[in-house]
């Protein structure tokens, strides 16, 4: 076993050489590495004894909570496989997670109550071991994790050579994706990918052992865990642990806590800028701003610089983490970039012949190397669509300029072809934002009789705007092609959206 690629070892190590450390800060309660890692110890033990093994899945519906990482690193150090839900989806969405992903134990917080009993989990076969974190009490069948892990205080866990990751290749998470087409795929993760997206982690952001890194994005999320949690772990750093998001607080704790870093999807940012000069406080502890999860405008960015939230992009996905990233530099020197390829991973683009594609030329995002997934759990046939010869497809298309940086074009299921010609929503949807009354838009290829596929323009006016449909159109006169105009407008209120903030395409279009 390769211990130094585990992260429970890594906060075992940190308890070891600093154990008064803060680890985790949440709702004034402070968690030093000591404590940290006793609590990890005493999950461990519980899982084992009531007989969870290496390999079995261990499915967690939480809030950011402190509960959440204790069960991420005792699966961690068991070599039980980590499976963390989505919150915010319906009964109907967490039946096809379940039986996917077939957990032998399902843990949930109170707040969720009604939709996890709604599925009577007893019914499932092979039968789900149910646990719920809260401070009631629950049926005889039922575990109280708070209750049932506290037996196992000071105890650690019996290891025997069956336990724990023996190669860093094993699975230790399968983290489903956003699905904003299609049903969610479970991409499996393992520990190697784990520790070298630490690595790129660490050389993006600077991280410091002294870092305090500001957490609200959901943990279930990669942005939450993987790009933030896990490599403060790594550092030995600090987490201020938020359960939700709440921009006067963040305000209120970067100052609080002198938090150094910090991401956040451009939503998140949006708001924050909402936040009236009286009620925002000193942020000038902040050395590191990041953004992802949705291309930035270039107007995003420079407000957010004039506000003290100058910011760093990154750009990945589940099933590869970080793939590309940006300095606060960047943007302004190359409008429209995405950045450059991380260090620890092969970012490519391919042509539609499957060769790299020259500067210029648009192509298809692939990634090679320890920073990618194993596969989609149980679904052979996405994953050979997607690993192809190697190469992880991540399904955006961009095209690269001479200096290596990167320039996202649209999603290759995104493209739509309008009498013979290809169209790249992103291209379009960049122009329109131009407008000063369009809030936000999202161009979607639907059938059309004539040309084959048409743009249907979704568009979010800013208050109080009169704007029409031919305004809309009218922004594209001589600045894009004709057959790329969109031949329909909606104005819709706000989008549908994931939890990480992209906009949900397939339900725009829904009847």
């Amino acid at each position: 076993m390769i211990k130094s690629m585990n992260i429970a070892w890594w906060v075992q190590r940190w308890a070891e050489l600093h154990p008064d450390k803060p680890a985790i800060i949440f709702e004034e309660q402070t968690i030093s590495y000591e404590d940290l890692c006793k609590r990890a110890d005493r999950t461990s033990c519980w899982l084992q004894s009531i007989g969870i093994e290496k390999g079995d899945r261990v499915a967690v519906m939480l809030n950011n909570c402190p509960e959440f990482l204790d069960l991420f690193l005792a699966c961690s150090r068991l070599g039980a496989i980590f499976v963390p839900i989505n919150f915010r989806i319906t009964a109907l969405e967490l039946d096809y997670y379940i039986k996917n992903c077939r957990p032998r134990l399902f843990i949930h917080g109170e707040d969720f109550t009604s939709v996890v009993n709604s599925l009577n989990l007893g019914s499932y076969l092979p039968p789900i071991l149910v646990s719920v974190v809260g401070d009631n009490n629950f049926d005889d069948n039922i575990f109280n994790f708070n209750m049932e892990t506290i037996k196992f205080d000071g105890q650690r866990a019996f290891f025997t050579r069956s336990l724990g990751p023996a190669d860093p290749e094993e699975p230790q998470v399968i983290m489903y994706t956003s699905g904003t087409t299609g049903q969610p795929k479970g991409a499996v993760l393992s520990h190697r990918k784990t520790f070298f997206n630490c690595l790129n982690a660490d050389i993006f952001f600077e991280l410091h052992f002294s870092d305090i890194m500001l957490i609200f994005l959901p943990l279930f999320h990669s942005g939450g865990l993987f790009i933030q949690a896990a490599p403060i772990f790594y550092k030995g750093a600090t987490i201020v642990l938020h359960q939700k998001f709440d921009p006067l607080r963040i305000y209120k704790d970067i100052e609080k806590y002198c938090v150094t870093k910090f991401l956040g999807v451009p939503t998140v940012y949006r708001e924050l800028l909402k936040v009236s000069s009286e009620n925002r406080t000193d942020i000038s502890s902040l050395k590191v701003c990041a953004g992802g999860g949705e291309k930035l405008t270039e107007g995003l960015i420079g407000k957010c610089a004039d506000a003290g939230l100058a910011f760093r992009q990154i750009m990945g996905q589940t099933e590869t983490s970080i793939l590309l990233w940006a300095s606060e530099k960047d943007p302004l020197e190359k409008p429209g970039t995405v950045g450059r390829p991380v260090f620890h991973a092969e970012v490519s683009i391919l042509d539609d012949r499957g060769k790299i594609a020259r500067p210029g030329e648009i192509g298809e995002i692939v990634v090679r190397g320890s920073t990618m997934m194993k596969e989609y759990w149980q679904d052979p046939v996405k994953t050979d669509e997607t690993i192809k010869n190697g190469y992880l497809h991540t399904g955006d298309l961009a095209r690269m300029d001479e200096d290596g940086f990167f320039y996202l074009v649209g999603r290759a299921g995104d493209m739509y072809i309008s009498g013979g010609e290809n169209v790249y929503p992103a291209e379009v949807e960049k122009i329109l934002k131009t407008h000063p009354d369009i809030e936000d838009v999202a161009v979607v290829g639907v059938p059309d009789e004539k040309w084959g596929e048409a743009g249907h323009a979704f568009v979010v006016k800013k208050p109080g705007s009169s704007l029409s449909d031919n305004d809309v159109i009218a922004v594209c006169h001589g600045k894009l092609s004709k057959y790329k105009w969109p031949q329909k407008v909606t104005f819709r209120t706000q989008f549908p959206r994931t939890s990480l903030g992209k906009v949900k395409k397939a339900d725009l279009i829904k009847p």
